[in-house]
């Protein structure tokens, strides 16, 4: 079996959020307190929203590299350590999260992830323990 060194963690946080720029769904990776958490989530939202679709999908802000991709209206944003990190492959596990819960909600809108909040934090602890990505397959 393959463990992860104690100090390897890639993801640091994964928000989804939409077109407005209101957070449907957050989660920390590592300890933040809420203020800084309120600060960094408004300017990367700001930040990616404001971006157009000819842009590139990357983003370095505040030491993360922040790789986001929208899905109709709902934008998914994930946050990772600069070093050392497939972009590529950060967008990759966008798509297989959005597939997920595509087939878990029968075709997912941002009332789903609103209206069954637990459940889309489940699907998404699933593919992600302690900022690892463990689980790829749909």
């Amino acid at each position: 079996t393959f463990l992860f060194p104690v100090d390897i963690m890639p993801l640091r946080f994964c928000l989804m959020v939409n077109k407005q720029g209101q957070t449907r769904l957050a989660s920390y990776y590592e300890w933040m307190p809420i203020a800084e958490r309120t600060a960094l989530e408004s300017e990367i939202i700001r930040k990616c929203l404001s971006r157009s679709e000819l842009q590139c999908s990357f983003v370095e802000h505040r030491g993360y590299k922040v790789i986001y991709r929208r899905y109709a209206s709902l934008f998914f944003i994930v946050g990772v350590d600069t070093v050392e990190e497939n972009e590529l492959g950060i967008l990759e596990f966008i798509h297989a999260l959005v597939e997920t819960l595509d087939k878990y909600f029968e075709s997912v809108c941002e009332l789903d992830i609103m209206f069954n909040l637990e459940k889309a934090h489940f699907i998404l602890d699933e593919m992600v323990m302690n900022g690892c990505i463990i689980e790829t397959n749909k």
